[in-house]
């Protein structure tokens, strides 16, 4: 099983999202960091995943080659964190056949109805761990 964890900017959600997994999942599972930059992946890279690539390129060729991509909605959206996610980008990760398990967070303008109340960053974090966990057929996830 392969995960790609995307980010951009500074890589602090990418950096939890990838402390949190590798304490969740078993060892086998490969964690692949995918940043738009090298800050944002080398932050990954800390935190714990097996390998880590970074730009446009990086992320075009991995998308199809992971079975579950985590990171912010953003990252399927052209042009988000401040133009770090390439239209190609974007693309790959949409069309990827990937499952994609994404936290609801957008700087666009965007808004995503029919969610519960906003919840703080660490929370949606752990609910995203727990379905990840799930879906690597770990079953529900106790404390993440």
């Amino acid at each position: 099983m392969r995960i790609a964890v995307v980010d951009g900017q500074g890589g602090g959600i990418g950096r939890h999202i990838t402390e949190k997994l590798r304490r969740a999942l078993p060892e086998d599972v490969e964690i692949l960091a995918l940043g738009t930059n090298a800050v944002a992946t080398a932050g990954m890279l800390r935190a714990g995943a097996n390998e880590g690539a970074t730009g446009e390129s990086a992320v075009v060729y991995n998308a199809s080659r992971v079975d579950i991509i985590v990171g912010p909605i953003g990252i399927l959206f052209p042009h988000a964190m401040l133009g770090e996610v390439t239209p190609r980008m974007a693309e790959a990760l949409h069309d990827s056949p990937a499952r994609k398990v994404l936290l609801p967070l957008t700087r666009q303008e965007v808004e995503l109805v029919g969610l519960r109340k906003p919840e703080p960053l660490p929370h949606l974090v752990d609910e995203l761990v727990a379905r990840v966990r799930e879906l690597v057929g770990g079953g529900p996830a106790g404390n993440t």
